[in-house]
């Protein structure tokens, strides 16, 4: 895995041994980023469940100003602080090793985050969890983008109950990512 553009473009990223983690690859961020490249210069971005925190460092690398990276591993947070300390972009990253609700609790901003990023575990129901927690909050306005990374069986039919609504969907061959703004 690798950082696609931008001031990092090219550096190997550590990953998690193991399979708790699955990170995005290369594929799917490249096209992922090409649909967000346009909202990222100068952006707040929010990374939950980062795993090796590829997302938010490529957010970094491409010109996004801050980004908050959430992580409950030790393992995986050991390896964001690798990557962020070798792609030198530790100054723009935060770090919170802890659940995602959590996170969300304690997280004070003073603006909304233009862009949150999430890839919670599939199956398990956190999306909506994780966006009813944070409906309540100051970390997302109605202009905040946010994307699920989701498995294919994933239902969404649920966001306009919980004040969303689905702004696009972009199916993969094994996953998708839902683009979603509050109401």
């Amino acid at each position: 895995m690798r950082v696609i553009a931008g001031s990092a473009k090219h550096m190997p990223l550590k990953t998690v041994k193991g399979m708790d983690t699955r990170p995005t690859t290369d594929r799917i961020k490249e096209t992922l980023f090409n649909m967000i490249q346009s909202d990222l210069p100068g952006c707040r971005f929010l990374d939950l469940f980062s795993g090796s925190g590829a997302i938010g460092i490529e957010a970094l690398s491409r010109g996004a100003e801050h980004a908050v990276f959430v992580e409950q591993s030790a393992a995986a947070a050991a390896c964001i602080r690798e990557n962020l300390e070798f792609t030198h972009l530790a100054a723009s990253g935060v770090l919170m090793q802890c659940d995602v609700l959590s996170a969300i609790h304690r997280l004070h901003t003073e603006a909304a985050f233009d862009i949150v990023f999430m890839d919670p575990p599939y199956r398990l129901g956190l999306e909506r969890e994780v966006l009813e927690a944070m409906a309540g909050t100051g970390l997302i306005d109605e202009y905040t983008l946010i994307i699920v990374e989701a498995s294919l069986d994933t239902q969404f039919d649920w966001l306009e109950s919980a004040g969303y609504r689905m702004k696009k969907y972009k199916k993969y061959k094994t996953n998708a990512h839902v683009f979603i703004q509050k109401l």
